[in-house]
């Protein structure tokens, strides 16, 4: 069964830090995101009761999302702005292209819902009905935050 697990991380782990670093816009809470999200995959599936985890993947991106939303919440609840900022900032090659930063910008200016809806639509390439499923919400709304997310994302482009 560990040799399961490790194949599974070694096999998802590109996908989910792709969409966590989409979803948190920075490369170490995006590892830390993935880290929590493996540690809670292992922990499912190695538990002895309830029902047999039938698709790791799906599970494992479902928790990556809750978890990011859910750490998102809290935060927004107990974090304060600072004044004090950095005298430099360190940017990693592979993320300063023009794109990868209008990109992260866009995404950024998104609540954590909408960002992980547009995250699991269009980067994860899931339909509506699963992300509906995934995230909690109905189809209707998926569709809704969509359309207004990439207007808001547009808008934003242009200005």
């Amino acid at each position: 069964m560990p040799d399961d697990f490790e194949e599974f991380a070694r096999a998802r782990t590109p996908h989910l830090y792709r969409s966590a670093w989409l979803l948190c816009g920075h490369r170490t809470e995006a590892e830390d995101l993935v880290q929590e999200t493996l540690a809670k995959v292992y922990v499912r599936m190695h538990r002895r009761l309830g029902p047999r985890l039938d698709n790791p993947a799906a599970y494992a991106q479902t928790v990556l999302t809750r978890t990011f939303i859910s750490e998102r919440r809290r935060r927004s609840s107990t974090e304060r702005p600072s004044d004090d900022l950095p005298d430099r900032v360190s940017i990693d090659h592979a993320e300063s292209s023009d794109v990868r930063v209008s990109l992260h910008a866009a995404l950024a200016g998104l609540s954590p819902l909408d960002r992980a809806v547009l995250v699991l639509r269009y980067l994860d390439d899931l339909s509506v009905e699963d992300v509906a499923k995934l995230l909690g919400l109905s189809p209707g709304a998926v569709r809704n935050r969509s359309m207004r997310a990439l207007a808001r994302m547009r808008d934003g482009a242009l200005q």
